[in-house]
């Protein structure tokens, strides 16, 4: 069977969920899910992602994701990849992690479609049974969600990817300890009052579009309006055709060359470097892997694009050490420093 396209457009908002191969766990304890959420905010720093709501349950996760460009795709490859990688060199293990094609359904980025899917996603652990309202638990109970891990908190201990002013606001509630508590009471109300495994599961007509989503299958979450818009997107991307250097292409993958290429002329003018300097510096020289962990940090670029653009000698030689970086911090020269700390703010 042909695999149903994905449509990217500046601005879109995507219900993203993936489940474990076979329907095993995607996550074996708690710091799994601590880094997948490190992860998934690398990804949200490389991409420009806005993330609206999350829920991590053992075999599957739920995402509500904002591109304010159109770069699903690439950042999710990237995402799904290096977790997959990261997990299996945490536990020993190889091969595949998730199962079938991750779902990207199409989401109406406003009103009722943008509250019931958050309403949906929050209220996942109560469907569930991991809430337990009877005996008094509240959203509040599960740490995994956006609910607990994020809205709920006060700013300073949330991600910065995190979307919350708008997730609050969409129900009228100000980001304030007050509004924050609103907000959350307005949830636990819902669980409570309804049946738990229809708990934030929106009625469905007996005749509406079947390509609309119940949010757990269809492919658009909206109006009419909004499915024909979709709809005439699809159509423009079947005529332009698909090939193999598509995936590829820099149209295709906003914050990836261009922004890369970008970083690697700021960076080497800050720390003085040239051309010829690049080739006679060894792999491992500081200036060098610095500029190029900012750069695999803030853009999708391949660790091949960055050996082949900073003389690292290898991918496999640039991986490891920006991974060395990460564990003992070098010494690099003071304007470098601070450059590095700007762009890691702007992002």
């Amino acid at each position: 069977m042909a695999r149903s396209i994905r449509i990217e457009f500046p601005g879109a908002f995507y219900h993203v969920m993936a489940r474990g191969n076979r329907r095993e766990a995607i996550y074996a304890d708690d710091d799994d899910r601590r880094f997948y959420l490190k992860t998934l905010g690398e990804a949200c720093g490389m991409t420009g992602w806005r993330v609206h709501a999350w829920v991590l349950m053992s075999n599957h996760y739920h995402v509500l994701i904002e591109t304010p460009e159109a770069n699903l795709v690439a950042g999710m490859q990237w995402l799904q990849n290096t977790y997959t990688r990261r997990c299996n060199a945490r536990h020993g293990l190889s091969g595949r992690l998730f199962g079938d094609r991750y779902k990207a359904v199409l989401v109406e980025g406003a009103g009722y479609y943008y509250e019931t899917l958050l309403d949906y996603v929050h209220l996942n652990p109560v469907r569930a049974g991991l809430v337990d309202r009877g005996d008094g638990q509240g959203v509040l109970d599960y740490p995994w969600s956006s609910a607990a891990g994020g809205h709920a908190l006060l700013p300073r201990r949330r991600p910065r990817w995190l979307a919350t002013e708008a997730a609050l606001g969409a129900f009228g509630c100000a980001d304030t300890v007050a509004g924050r508590r609103r907000w959350v009471e307005r949830l636990d109300a819902r669980a409570a009052a309804e049946a738990r495994k229809a708990c934030g599961v929106p009625a469905q007509n007996e005749d509406h579009d079947a390509r609309r989503s119940d949010l757990r299958r269809g492919w658009y979450w909206g109006s009419q309006a909004f499915a024909e818009r979709m709809l005439g997107l699809g159509e423009a991307v079947l005529k332009k055709g698909r090939h193999r250097g598509a995936k590829a292409s820099p149209a295709k993958r906003a914050h990836g060359e261009k922004q890369a290429r970008r970083l690697v002329v700021e960076g080497l003018a800050v720390a003085g470097l040239t051309a010829a300097d690049l080739a006679r510096l060894p792999g491992s020289e500081a200036r060098k892997v610095a500029i190029a962990r900012l750069v695999w940090e803030q853009t999708t670029v391949d660790m091949k694009w960055l050996a082949g653009q900073l003389h690292l000698r290898s991918a496999a030689n640039a991986s490891q050490q920006i991974r060395r970086q990460r564990k003992a911090e070098p010494t690099l020269p003071k304007a470098l420093k601070q450059w590095i700390i700007q762009s890691r703010n702007v992002a």
